[in-house]
């Protein structure tokens, strides 16, 4: 279990040590291949120099030692490519394990939820929510029945009783008659002048003798 524990953080920075130290070396390879260029630049020029000065032999020893300086800087960068190389590896292997850790991690605490949580108990849990939901409709339907005298009424009744209050209202409004408001002419009395009076009308022989003997019965 300790060594579950324990290893791979130390796999881990056993890579990153590597890793550091390919650093440290290619760069002291880059170092080398610059000196070795300078050096082999320097041999081209006392060539130069001794082919001015017609020192042949000079010039050739010149060229010689600058192969050789070529040969070591050929080899140095066969060197940088393989440590490029080995680094590559290196940050691939460290990127993989990383990603299968962290998979495996997921893995575990997905296996933990599962545990925690298993088909059983969601059935059950699910059952429980449908009951309650059940039962809180048939509580609701219970509350929108009605009780007491309201019980009683018939809803056709009511509906026949509504439809004939709806006919009588519409047949009195057909029967009512159709009203215009009056002229102006009809209304209106223009300023200075009073609507004529009607002359007073005579009394007929009838009403004359009707009107005598209530006199007479008054005496």
């Amino acid at each position: 279990m300790f060594k579950r524990v324990f290893g791979k953080p130390k796999q881990e920075a056993n890579a990153v040590t590597s890793i550091e130290k390919l650093n440290e070396t290619l760069e002291m390879l880059e170092k080398k291949e610059k000196v070795l260029l300078r050096k082999a630049a320097a041999e081209v020029e006392k060539a130069k120099e001794f082919t001015r000065a017609k020192n042949k032999r000079a010039a050739i020893q010149c060229l010689k030692r600058k192969r050789l300086y070529e040969q070591q800087i050929e080899q140095l960068g066969n060197f940088q490519l393989r440590i490029h190389d080995q680094m590559i590896m290196l940050e691939g292997a460290k990127a993989t394990t990383e990603t299968v850790d962290a998979l495996r991690t997921g893995a575990s605490a997905m296996k933990a939820m599962q545990k925690a949580t298993n088909i059983d108990d969601v059935d059950k849990t699910m059952d429980e929510i449908n009951e309650q939901t059940e039962n809180m409709k048939q509580i609701q339907e219970a509350l929108a029945t009605p009780i007491g005298a309201a019980a009683d009424f018939d809803e056709d009744e009511l509906e026949a009783e509504l439809e004939e209050l709806e006919e009588a209202e519409l047949e009195e409004q057909l029967l009512q008659p159709a009203t215009t408001a009056p002229s102006a002419a009809a209304t209106h009395t223009p300023a200075g002048r009073q609507q004529a009076r009607p002359p007073p009308r005579k009394n007929t022989s009838e009403e004359d003798e009707l009107a005598a003997l209530q006199a007479e019965m008054a005496l």
